[in-house]
C-alpha cells in the first residue's frame, strides 16, 4: 500500500521489459504480481509528474494486466469506456515513456485515440459507447470470419446510461460474440464480492458447467417446457447469490460478482470465457484508487490529479490571490437564487463535484436530482418539471449537452418550456483535449427558434446572465469556460440585465468595432487599445444586439471573437444581420477553426490558433493591411 505518490522513478525491472502485450504474455503467471506492484508504482510516479486521471486507472491495474494476458491483443479488440481508466493499458502497450508526456502539448493523449495505437481500438471520451463499439466489432468478425474477440470494459457509472442497454439489448438479440466486464467500483450496484460469489462464479465460468449447461439444452430442446423451466431454475438461483438477473434477460450469461483485484481469479475466469459463444457478462468489484491510501480514503478527490510541484521556498513569493471558478460562480447564484424561489430545481447528469452543485444538494436535498449519466433523460425531466410548475435548472457540461440536442430541442424549444441551462466548460478545455471541448454549443443552440443564448465575459456578468435566463419564461443558456475568470468584483445581488443588450467594454473610433462573446472579449482588449477600437461586449449571441450593430453601420471593419466553432458560431451571426442590412462593411470572424484542436494546455491552445490577445491584434492587423489595397 503506497500512502504517498514517489517523486523519483521507481525502480520497476520487470515492467521494463514490457514493450508490448506480447512480451506480458511471455511471463510465468507467478510474475503477474511483481508486475502489478511495479506497475502501480510507476503510474503513481508518471501522474504526479503530469497531472491527470488517476483514481479509475489504479483500480483496474489487475483486470488491464489479466485482460492482455489472456486476450491476444490488438488483435483481440478491448475497448474502454470512457477512457480514464486507460492510463494501464497505455502503460502495457508500449506507451511507459511517453506516459511522462501524456495530457501535453504533443503529447499522448489522456483517453485512448486510435491514432495513437493499434491497441487503442476505439476513441474515447464521453461515457457509455464501449459496449455498442465491441457489438460493432463482434459483428464485423462474424461476417468477415475473422475469429478476433470483442471485449467491452466498463464501469458501473456508465451503466446507467441508456445506451449501454441499447447495446446490450442489440447484443442478446443477435447472439454476438462478445464479451461485457463490467468494473464496479463506486455505485454500489452489488455487495462487496465474498467467498461464496468467488466460488460460485469460478463454477458457472467453467468449462465443466457450461457444458453441463449446454447438454441440459439438448435434452430439454424437445420439451419446451422443461427446457423453460430449466432456465428460470438457472436464473432464480443466481439471482439469490447475484445481481445478474437483469442481464440474463437481456440475453447475457452472467458471470459474478469476483474480486477484481485477485490475478488469479481474474486470468482463470477470462481464460474460461475467452471462447464462449454468444454474449458473456463479467463483474468484477474493484476499489477506486487501490493500492495508494489517501485515494482509496477519497475516490472522488482523487479521480484526478493535479502535477505535483515541488515545495516553494519559503517567504520567496507573495501568496496568489484564489479567483473563484466559473463553476463556483454558477454554485453561489443557485443557490441564492433558491432562496428566493422555492420553485427552482437542479439537475445535472452526474456532475455535482465539476458543476459545484455540492451545496445544493446539502441546502435543497428535495430540489436536487442527480439522473446519472443520462443526459437526454436530464432535458427530458427538466421539460416535464416545467410543465407543472416548477423552475428547473440543468447543469450540464457542453460536450455532454450534445447528447441530449433532440430532447432540448424536441422535448424544451418546441413546446417553449421555461428551462435554464447551465453550459459549463464551453470553449477550450485544455489538456483533456477535443472530446471534451465545449467547441459548438453557439452554433448548435442559435438556429434553435425560441432559444435565449447567451455569452458572459467575465465573472459578475455570469452572475447576472444567469439570472437573466432565470427570470425569462422560456427556454434560455447561459455558457461559461472551464477555470478561472477575470479577477473582478462580482455582486451580491440577484440582478439581471435587459434581454439581448450589449455594454461598451472600450469606446474607441467607429471604423473599428470588435464584438466579443464570452470569454475572449478581455483577450480583445489589447487590439482595441492598440488600434483605438471599439469593443462591445455583445453577451447576447440570439437574439443579438441590433440596435448597437446598426449604430456602428458605417464601421470600416466588424471583428466577431469567440472561443465556439467558428462555423454557425455567434461570428455568423453577426456577418447574417450586416447583409440582411444591406450593410457593406468588411467582417473578420476570429474563432475555432474548421478542425479538431489537439490537447494543450489553454493558454497554448490559443496562441496555437490566434485567439490570445497578440494573435487577435495580429490577425486584425492583417486584415486591415488587405483592406488598403
Amino acid at each position: 500500500m503506497f500512502e504517498t505518490i514517489p517523486t523519483s522513478r521507481p525502480l520497476t525491472p520487470l515492467l521494463d521489459q514490457i514493450d508490448s502485450p506480447a512480451d506480458l504474455r511471455e511471463l510465468n503467471k507467478k510474475d503477474l504480481s511483481t508486475l502489478i506492484r511495479e506497475l502501480r508504482a510507476y503510474m503513481l510516479y508518471s501522474v504526479g509528474q503530469t497531472g491527470g486521471h488517476f483514481g479509475a486507472g489504479l483500480g483496474v491495474i489487475e483486470l488491464t494486466v489479466a485482460l492482455h494476458y489472456v486476450f491476444n491483443t490488438p488483435e483481440d479488440r478491448l475497448v474502454w469506456d470512457v477512457g480514464h481508466q486507460a492510463y494501464p493499458h497505455k502503460i502495457l502497450t508500449g506507451r511507459r515513456d511517453s506516459l511522462l508526456t501524456i495530457r501535453q502539448e504533443n503529447g499522448i493523449s489522456g483517453f485512448p485515440k486510435r491514432e495513437e495505437s493499434e491497441f487503442d481500438t476505439f476513441g474515447v471520451g464521453h461515457s457509455s459507447t464501449s459496449i455498442g463499439a465491441a457489438l460493432g466489432m463482434a459483428l464485423a468478425s462474424r461476417q468477415l470470419k475473422t475469429n478476433r474477440k470483442a471485449v467491452a470494459i466498463i464501469g458501473d457509472g456508465a451503466m446507467s446510461a441508456g445506451m449501454a442497454f441499447e447495446a446490450m439489448n442489440h447484443a442478446g438479440d443477435v447472439e454476438a460474440d462478445m464479451l461485457v466486464v463490467l468494473n464496479d467500483n463506486e455505485m454500489s450496484i452489488s455487495k462487496p464480492a465474498g467467498a461464496l460469489s468467488s466460488s460460485l462464479a469460478r463454477i458457472w465460468a467453467s468449462k465443466t458447467y457450461e457444458n453441463l449447461r449446454e447438454g441440459g439444452r439438448k435434452v430439454f430442446s424437445g420439451m419446451p417446457s422443461a427446457l423453460e423451466l430449466a432456465r428460470k431454475a438457472e436464473e432464480h438461483m443466481k439471482g439469490m447469490v447475484a445481481p445478474g438477473t437483469i442481464f440474463e434477460e437481456l440475453g447475457f450469461n452472467y458471470i459474478g460478482p469476483i474480486d477484481g483485484h485477485d490475478i488469479e481469479l481474474l486470468t482463470q475466469t477470462l481464460s474460461n470465457l475467452k471462447d464462449r459463444k454468444g454474449p458473456q457478462f463479467l463483474h468484477v468489484i474493484t476499489k477506486k484508487g487501490k493500492g495508494f491510501e489517501p485515494a482509496e480514503g477519497d475516490p472522488i478527490g482523487y479521480h484526478a490529479i493535479n502535477k505535483i510541484e515541488p515545495d516553494p521556498k519559503p517567504d520567496t513569493e507573495e501568496p496568489k490571490v484564489k479567483l473563484p471558478k466559473y463553476s463556483n460562480i454558477f454554485g453561489r447564484w443557485v443557490c441564492d437564487a433558491a432562496a428566493l424561489d422555492e420553485k427552482l430545481v437542479a439537475i445535472t447528469p452526474a456532475m455535482k463535484e465539476g458543476s459545484d452543485l455540492i451545496e445544493f444538494a446539502d441546502s435543497y436535498p428535495d430540489r436536487y436530482f442527480d439522473v446519472a449519466i443520462a443526459e437526454q433523460h436530464a432535458v427530458t425531466l427538466a421539460a416535464g418539471m416545467a410543465c407543472d410548475g416548477l423552475k428547473p435548472v440543468v447543469a450540464i457540461y457542453s460536450t455532454f449537452l450534445q447528447r441530449g440536442y433532440d430532447q432540448l430541442i424536441h422535448d424544451v424549444a418546441l413546446q417553449k418550456l421555461d428551462v435554464l441551462f447551465a453550459i459549463d466548460r464551453s470553449g477550450l478545455v485544455g489538456e483533456d483535449g477535443p472530446t471534451h471541448a465545449g467547441a459548438y454549443d453557439l452554433s448548435y443552440l442559435r438556429c434553435i427558434p425560441g432559444m435565449v443564448v447567451m455569452a458572459p465575459s467575465d465573472e459578475d456578468e455570469c452572475r447576472k446572465l444567469l439570472h437573466t435566463g432565470y427570470q425569462h419564461q422560456g427556454p434560455a443558456a447561459v455558457r461559461y469556460p472551464r477555470g478561472t475568470g477575470q479577477g473582478v468584483t462580482i455582486s451580491s445581488t440577484l440582478e439581471t440585465v435587459k434581454i439581448g443588450q450589449s455594454r461598451i467594454l472600450h469606446q474607441g473610433n467607429s471604423d473599428i468595432v470588435i464584438c466579443g462573446f464570452g470569454r475572449p472579449t478581455y483577450d480583445a482588449l489589447l487590439a482595441a487599445k492598440t488600434l483605438n477600437a471599439t469593443l462591445i461586449d455583445m453577451r447576447f449571441v440570439k437574439p443579438i444586439d441590433e440596435e448597437v450593430l446598426l449604430s456602428y453601420r458605417h464601421a470600416k471593419l466588424f471583428v466577431t471573437v469567440e472561443e465556439n466553432a467558428i462555423m454557425g458560431g455567434a461570428g455568423s451571426a453577426v456577418s447574417e444581420f450586416l447583409q440582411s442590412h444591406d450593410i457593406a462593411s468588411s467582417i473578420l470572424q476570429l474563432g475555432l477553426p474548421d478542425r479538431y484542436e489537439e490537447h494543450a494546455s489553454h493558454s497554448a491552445m490559443l496562441k496555437r490558433i490566434g485567439l490570445d490577445p497578440e494573435g487577435i491584434l495580429s490577425q486584425i492587423q492583417a486584415k486591415l493591411e488587405r483592406l488598403t489595397y
